[in-house]
């Protein structure tokens, strides 16, 4: 075995174990009863068949079978489209020729899989009602400050303007003074800023997804189509409607695939465990569970964040020295953060403005993403 190859294993090792023992998935699945985990293994198989050719046909069904399991990963759909696309049912020397055989066979089975599974529902006119409970727009942009995305940032901003108001002469909507910050579904309106609506998320959504996907298109390698995925993770979680804190696991999972394959990579994927992680934290919020996110999801931070620090190669483009400076510095901040969201706030103000931990967590956590997308945006484009 060479060093290469033996460092490389090493590396596939690292993400798998980091993927299996992830606080994520022990909040999520053991903790928050979401059943998460099978589907993020059964999205991982899928994502490891597309590395071959062969066996390109089994990662795009098994794909398909998990959409039936949960639309979420739904977001992540317009990237296997086009890898398939590309990489399976066109000619690999030609965008002009189709493989006729190849679209029959992704065609049939995936016919097959949403005819099992939805045909009943179509047979008994049901499939109205399927539609209007997978995708609720009458729920608010967002529930509170809990999803760290932009909206999170766009909330916090009209709250800022709140104060500022008066100074600026700006005008404030008075019956929208407490929406954002009693987190009713549907109850998300802004008092200083124009309110957001669905077309606008999936407008932006559908954007910031197109882009990355024109070099996949046009470089469908496998590690451009796990890029693809995981920025059209972050699209979906950054711009979507009424997001939940668990989504950034769309991001995170398949991240953890290319987050070694060197520094620059590494780089932009540090703030986002740390902001992901920290996110879902209110989702834990008695004084029991306290200690066992934070103890653990530290533990996991240190463990595998220098594991990965040591295997992950140096980069042949230059280093992001800022972006470095940032991601160790965003890490920094997040100890007193914890610190004060779950024990000294609740100590000094009791029961008293509970939406400032929500909100504090919610807005450092957007910034991680927000940041670690700019910089894996740049990676990915200049790799």
């Amino acid at each position: 075995m060479d060093s290469s190859h033996g460092a490389s294993k090493r590396a596939a090792q690292a993400a798998a174990i980091s993927i299996l023992l992830s606080p994520g998935l022990l909040i999520i699945d053991h903790i928050h009863f979401q059943y998460n985990g099978c589907m993020y293994g059964i999205l991982i198989a899928s994502l490891v068949l597309a590395r071959k050719k062969s066996t390109l046909l089994w990662s795009g069904l098994l794909f398909a079978a998990l959409l039936c399991m949960k639309h979420i990963y739904l977001y992540l759909a317009p990237a296997y489209f086009v890898f398939l696309l590309r990489a399976y049912c066109l000619s690999p020397k030609s965008i002009f020729r189709i493989q006729v055989l190849n679209c029959l066979k992704l065609g049939a089975g995936i016919a097959a899989i949403f005819g099992g599974a939805f045909g009943p529902f179509a047979l008994k006119g049901q499939i109205p009602q399927i539609l209007s409970r997978l995708f609720p727009f009458s729920r608010g942009l967002c529930h509170a400050y809990w999803a760290p995305n932009v909206w999170a940032m766009y909330s916090f901003m009209d709250r800022a303007l709140i104060f500022a108001a008066p100074r600026l002469g700006l005008s404030v909507k008075e019956g929208a003074l407490q929406s954002v910050t009693r987190g009713l579904v549907g109850d998300t309106s802004f008092a200083v800023l124009p309110d957001i609506t669905p077309r606008v998320c999936f407008a932006l959504t559908l954007v910031f997804q197109a882009i990355p996907l024109l070099k996949l298109f046009a470089q469908p390698t496998w590690d451009n189509f796990i890029g693809a995925i995981t920025l059209c993770g972050y699209a979906s979680f950054l711009f979507g409607w009424h997001v939940h804190e668990k989504a950034v696991l769309l991001v995170i999972i398949p991240f953890s695939l290319i987050a070694l394959k060197d520094r620059r990579y590494l780089g932009a994927f540090r703030p986002l465990a740390v902001a992901g992680h920290v996110s879902l934290f209110p989702l834990l919020f008695t004084p029991a569970e306290f200690p066992i996110k934070t103890v653990y999801t530290v533990f996991w931070l240190i463990l595998f964040l220098m594991a990965f620090d040591r295997l992950a190669p140096a980069s042949s483009r230059a280093r992001f020295f800022l972006f470095d400076r940032f991601s160790t510095l965003y890490i920094t901040v997040s100890i007193p953060l914890i610190v004060y969201c779950s024990l000294v706030h609740g100590i000094v103000f009791g029961k008293s403005y509970e939406f400032l931990p929500l909100m504090f967590t919610s807005s450092y956590s957007a910034i991680g993403v927000v940041g670690s997308w700019v910089g894996f945006m740049v990676v990915y484009f200049t790799s």
